[in-house]
């Protein structure tokens, strides 16, 4: 009986930066993720960590040109689902649209 593998992450994307009219938090990133569409759903994401994963330029020490950007699910943003993000450092702007991993750890359960 073959298994399939098991993915230990949901998908999510990135829509921007915490704003206001006149001023933007690099700091605070705001994500949708997949299949959370109120605010207390995102009660389950909160302090799991999430990865954008992207293509560098230049190689790692391994010779692989993938890299990541590490970051946790902080607060939930609105009433539609949407959660800040606080990363190790703060994502580029060319990472907005893009698809992240929210990882299923650590656990509240």
């Amino acid at each position: 009986m073959p298994s399939q593998p098991i993915r230990l992450y949901t998908k999510g994307v990135v829509l921007g930066y915490r704003r206001s009219k006149h001023l933007q938090y690099p700091q605070w990133t705001l994500v949708r993720i997949e299949g959370v569409k109120e605010k207390t759903d995102t009660q389950f994401y909160l302090g799991k960590k999430v990865a954008w994963v992207y293509r560098a330029g230049k190689k790692n020490k391994d010779g692989s040109n993938i890299k990541v950007m590490w970051g946790k699910v902080a607060t939930s943003h609105g009433n539609s689902g949407v959660v800040r993000c606080r990363f190790r450092h703060n994502l580029p702007p060319s990472a907005f649209g893009a698809t992240i991993r929210v990882m299923m750890y650590p656990s509240n359960i």
